[in-house]
């Protein structure tokens, strides 16, 4: 059922998390020599010796079981500036004890993106089955829900107090794709405003303390808290942003580090939106390319023309009027369309038959399926009290209760803090033309999405290159057509750290490790025996 709090978050919501889904890089001023940070929140070069710090990395993780796994809470200053002010987030931790004893090495820490995404449920989902059996026997498996995410306690919300959304606003307008005229330009920025107010109203002051930079501070504390001396890690789309700050601050302490879906962190917010708007459209146009070879006859046209041509048509309808909607007073409007196109180029082999259906219900006229990918298909999940998020810490924060799902509050207010944004507004309406001649719509309804960023409180990251002198060759995997975090970045990532490795996956989609045997035999070895990949090596589909 499509919802006008729904249809309100196709327009901006979506809009944000589609082109910004990976943008979200730890953009810092640089290093020290130590790969510790100048800025407020730092610490030592080892903060463990710092005594305000020593009762969080002391911490022993207290597992008990959860369904089929083990779960702990791990408490970590909200400010690491001031660790002692008793404010603290309270992380939930989830373990899939895979090791096998005599051979094993230590934990694998996963974090599955995002921002927003929570780790915890990776686990309980069966994320640890999904990797190589040599991994599993010499690593426990572990992730967890980063501070305001998920199950975090304090954590992040968009909606009014007494409400049961935790999405951001219920307006029900959505702005067109490209905003014109002064009104509809008017019109688009109130629409962001009034997302970015809602998540200040409810957020309060964690809004200033959940960026990446703090996120990878946790991160050590967890690697501590698990009896680690080095980190071994992998993180896909956001989760490559986390690892790269985790290795710009402890370099020493990483282990071995795979980067898969990986953000340049040197790019300013309008080359990110940019990139990964070309990046969209040139998976639907391989969509439509090859269809028949994925999809079979249950492609919505005969030839990639007559697919092109149809998405072409929807478009213009869907501008001019929205498409009619099982259980919905909105309809499908064309900014949901072209989120339902974008949100279904992610992983191609599972995703594009059921794209291909709901684009031939909507050439019939019926735009329910079509709605129902632009919203997303996972349902969310009941909190689980057996967690063990509460560990009797001091809590601070508006929210008392955990949401259901705080992902898309979350991606706004990581995105909006880790990434610099103009206060011009003009700065957004320079950026429309150059993205509309780039990438279509999919440029243009990027740049609107970044809107909501405009007003929000300003982190101290900045665009630059990597500084982690010392850390050991990290693997960079770069999928030559993924959407959502372009080749070039991993190109560019990969080319920063110093030793740094890049394996290249030739196929379409979103991220390579767990979608290929060549690339997932690449990446377990690197685990498992420090393997180096070669220059130039690359996996096919």
């Amino acid at each position: 059922m499509i919802t006008a709090p729904t249809r309100r978050r196709q327009a901006l919501v979506l809009a944000l998390a589609v082109l910004g889904v990976a943008s979200l890089g730890a953009c810092t001023a640089g290093s020290g020599p130590d790969g510790s940070r100048p800025r407020s929140s730092a610490g030592p070069a080892d903060p463990a010796d710092r005594p305000d710090l020593r009762r969080f990395y002391g911490q022993k993780l207290a597992w008990k079981p959860c369904g089929d796994h083990l779960c702990a809470s791990l408490t970590v200053p909200m400010d690491y500036a001031r660790p002692g002010d008793g404010k603290t987030f309270v992380l939930p931790v989830a373990k899939a004890a895979t090791a096998v004893p005599g051979k094993r090495v230590g934990s694998v820490v996963l974090n599955p993106g995002g921002p927003g995404e929570r780790g915890v449920r990776l686990i309980k989902d069966g994320g640890a089955d999904e990797l190589g059996r040599g991994v599993r026997e010499r690593f426990d498996v572990v992730s967890f829900d980063p501070r305001g995410v998920g199950e975090s306690k304090p954590a992040l919300t968009c909606a009014p107090a007494g409400s049961t959304d935790t999405s951001p606003g219920d307006d029900t307008s959505a702005p067109p794709l490209n905003p014109r005229t002064d009104a509809e330009r008017a019109d688009a920025l109130a629409d962001a405003r009034a997302t970015a107010d809602d998540c200040r109203r409810a957020g309060g002051p964690l809004l200033a303390h959940v960026g990446t930079d703090d996120a990878a501070r946790d991160l050590d504390v967890l690697r501590a808290a698990l009896g680690d001396r080095r980190l071994t890690y992998v993180g896909w789309s956001y989760g490559t942003s986390l690892g790269t700050s985790y290795a710009e601050q402890f370099p020493r302490r990483v282990r071995a580090m795979v980067l898969d879906g990986a953000v340049d962190p040197s790019l300013d917010w309008r080359q990110r939106a940019l990139g990964q708007a070309t990046g969209f459209r040139d998976a639907v146009e391989e969509y439509a390319a090859s269809c028949a070879d994925v999809v079979g006859d249950g492609c919505p046209g005969a030839t990639p023309e007559e697919i092109r041509g149809l998405i072409g048509r929807l478009v213009e309808r869907t501008r001019r009027e929205p498409l009619p909607v099982d259980d919905s007073e909105y309809g499908l409007d064309a900014a949901a369309l072209v989120s339902a196109l974008s949100l279904s180029m992610y992983t191609p082999e599972v995703q594009w038959a059921a794209l291909s259906e709901a684009l031939a219900a909507a050439d019939g006229g019926d735009g329910t399926k079509l709605a129902a990918l632009a919203a997303g298909e996972e349902e969310p999940t009941e909190p689980d009290a057996e967690s063990g998020a509460d560990s009797g810490a001091a809590q601070t924060g508006p929210a008392d209760t955990v949401p259901e799902d705080n992902s898309e509050a979350a991606l706004i207010a990581i995105n909006c803090l880790d990434v610099p944004h103009p206060r011009d507004a003009q700065a957004y309406w320079d950026a429309l033309g150059p993205a509309e001649k780039a990438a279509g719509v999919y440029g243009t309804t990027g740049v609107t999405g970044e809107l909501v960023c405009k007003d929000w409180p300003a982190g101290p990251q900045r665009p630059h290159r990597v500084k982690a002198a010392g850390v050991p060759p990290v693997l960079v995997v770069g999928t030559a057509g993924d959407p959502a975090t372009p080749y070039a970045e991993a190109v560019s990532l990969a080319g920063q750290f110093p030793g740094g490795m890049l394996l290249s996956f030739e196929a379409p989609g979103h991220t390579g490790y767990g979608r290929n045997p060549c690339v997932d035999k690449k990446v377990e070895e690197y685990l498992i025996r420090l393997t180096k990949v070669r220059p130039g090596t690359t996996c096919t589909a």
